[in-house]
């Protein structure tokens, strides 16, 4: 019972977009051997029915002999008794451009063992090895591999045998393989590796020097030795895509190609700088969730849902930290930086869901909710991610005002640290508001009960005051406004209380939100808007069309239902002051001054 558990990757027929993944077992249980396939993966909190894309599963013997396979449900298998080593073979379709899933085509091959190397439910702590076998020919010549897992016998390409310390870091390491760019740094001493794969250009130098900061920053914020001994960027370069995916010593991202760094350009684009932001995201999460962790994920349960009331602070506190580091770091200046904190709080001021559900009920009901968006999400769901970063602002600014200064966030994630993920210990549901108090010298009930579990606005103004900063409301100028700036003045626009989208040239309605116009006039998601008082709408230009008028005009819009014609009259609103800015207050004194430098300065992490 002591032999490693031996998985076996093939890419070895791209063109057919499917994955052979075997799995031997030496001694296979002798009542018969039971198989399942993970039902989501870690870090993507739904449930994704991956045993879905299995087309096959067969079984043989020690003598190759055909072994019976029973079906136990949607994603288990038990094989009949037999004499081993049982192998078992899986054929898996593999075509998901994200970083969640698989994908197999003539250009690359991309795998997460959740949704390819079933997991043996007697033993979960065994040690497994992995062989990765590539495809044979010219084509795939250039193909290599580029795994977190630990390479026991491999050739110059990366093929051959890695090994794992039990089914956990099996499929917690992504396999990227293919003809991909590479560029390597170090931080703090840890070898770091970039893999950059689909078509593109990109400064990798430079890429790797920003980087680096980056990295270094979060390790000295958690204090040397780094967790890891190598880690590993892996990126997926398309033409439009924004995701990623964590993961213990690697992270999966999805990227545009225009968002990376281009050769010979020395300015910091958005998308550049929204693709810092997404490594610096991942790349906390090495430590706050992937070893400091809930409770309710020690260990995981790959089969159903694992229900925590945190994720606003595994997830809500590294969206804090991600764009905070590129300030700490040098990479964007405090200017930059409150422009993206504006953004987040917009992102949170326009949901009428802020004050319907708390993040920690968010947090709870990802699996049901946040993952699965519909027509009524704005008015009934808050992001964990965006509010969540905004409580950890707040709770951050609470613990310094508290503590004269003494103490801070960055405290309270060192003692998460130190106390449950070095130590490989679940964080109880009360702990994170257990060891705030414990840092701040006094209960924080009502804070975690206003802020974590309440419904009402945070206190950003008062908070941010005390640091020399103002937090300003305005009405947005356009769906394109993202807040985060100051805006022209011009001010007395119009609000119809919907967000539409376009579907081919028919201009939709996507959301109709709770108390305003449009929701008033018995409007519904999924109308197709044909007319304005009149006139035909223009689907590009509906927003110009409604700025002709003033708040309190009565209009009348007609639209499909179906293929139904409806009218629906509607009186205008003022646009809501729902858009967020934040400024620095000329007005602010010498100590407010120094509590924003001790917060925002850089950490003197060398430029690299």
């Amino acid at each position: 019972m002591n032999a490693p558990i031996r998985y076996t990757l093939l890419a070895t027929a791209p063109h057919t977009h499917r994955f052979l993944s075997r799995c031997t077992v030496a001694e296979p249980a002798a009542d018969g051997q039971c198989f399942v396939l993970p039902a989501w993966i870690p870090g993507s909190y739904l449930i994704r029915e991956f045993a879905k894309n299995v087309i096959a599963f067969t079984a043989c013997d020690g003598d190759g002999a055909p072994v019976a396979v029973t079906k136990t449900g949607k994603d288990g298998w038990r094989c009949a008794p037999c004499r081993g080593p049982l192998s078992v073979e899986l054929e898996v379709h593999a075509l998901d451009l994200s970083v969640r899933t698989a994908w197999l085509d003539t250009t690359r091959a991309y795998a997460n063992g959740t949704a390819l190397f079933p997991r043996l439910p007697d033993r979960a702590d065994a040690p497994c090895e992995l062989e990765v076998v590539l495809p044979q020919g010219e084509t795939y010549a250039g193909w290599r591999v580029a795994t977190g897992l630990t390479a026991l016998a491999t050739d110059a390409r990366g093929a051959g045998l890695y090994a794992a310390a039990d089914y956990d870091e099996l499929v917690d390491c992504p396999i990227e393989i293919g003809d991909w760019q590479h560029a390597r740094f170090t931080a703090c001493g840890v070898p770091h590796e970039i893999v950059i794969a689909g078509r593109c250009t990109v400064d990798l130098d430079r890429l790797a020097r920003d980087l680096e900061r980056v990295c270094s920053a979060q390790i000295r914020l958690f204090g040397e030795p780094a967790p890891f001994e190598r880690y590993l960027f892996l990126v997926m370069a398309v033409g439009d895509g924004y995701g990623g995916l964590e993961h213990r010593n690697s992270t999966s991202l999805l990227c545009a190609r225009d968002d990376l760094p281009q050769p010979g350009a020395a300015e910091l684009t958005d998308g550049y700088r929204t693709f810092l932001g997404l490594c610096s995201h991942e790349y906390f999460h090495a430590w706050n969730v992937k070893r400091i962790r809930p409770a309710a994920f020690t260990p995981y349960d790959y089969q159903r849902e694992n229900y925590t009331r945190l994720l606003w602070a595994f997830e809500g506190i590294t969206s804090y930290y991600d764009d905070l580091m590129l300030r700490r770091s040098g990479l964007i200046d405090e200017a930059a930086w409150l422009q993206l904190l504006g953004e987040t709080a917009t992102r949170v001021w326009r949901g009428p869901g802020r004050h319907r559900q708390s993040v920690a009920e968010s947090s709870f009901d990802a699996w049901t909710k946040f993952y699965r968006p519909d027509a009524d999400t704005p008015n009934a769901v808050v992001s964990y991610y965006a509010k969540g970063a905004l409580v950890a602002l707040a709770l951050d600014l609470t613990l310094r005002r508290l503590s004269r200064g003494t103490r801070s966030l960055d405290d309270l994630m060192r003692a998460l640290w130190q106390r449950y993920g070095r130590l490989g210990l679940g964080v109880p549901e009360d702990g994170i508001e257990s060891l705030a108090a414990e840092l701040a010298g006094q209960p924080l009930a009502d804070f975690f009960a206003a802020c974590v579990h309440g419904t009402g606005d945070l206190p950003l103004a008062e908070l941010l005051a005390g640091h020399g900063l103002v937090f300003r409301l305005r009405p947005a100028e356009g769906a394109t406004d993202k807040g985060g700036r100051a805006g022209s003045g011009t001010g007395g626009r119009v609000d119809a209380g919907l967000r539409t989208t376009l579907a081919g040239e028919e201009l939709r309605v996507a959301h109709v939100l709770d108390g305003g116009p449009a929701q008033a006039a018995g409007l519904a998601a999924g109308d197709v808007l044909v007319a304005l008082d009149g006139l035909r709408v223009q689907p590009r230009g509906f927003e110009r069309q409604l700025g002709r008028y003033a708040p309190g005009a009565r209009v009348e819009l007609l639209g499909f239902r179906r293929d139904e014609l409806m009218r629906f009259p509607l009186e205008l609103a003022a646009a809501p002051a729902d858009t967020v800015w934040i400024t620095p207050d000329p007005q602010a004194d010498a100590e407010a001054l120094q509590r924003r430098q001790a917060w925002l300065g850089e950490t003197g992490v060398s430029p690299g």
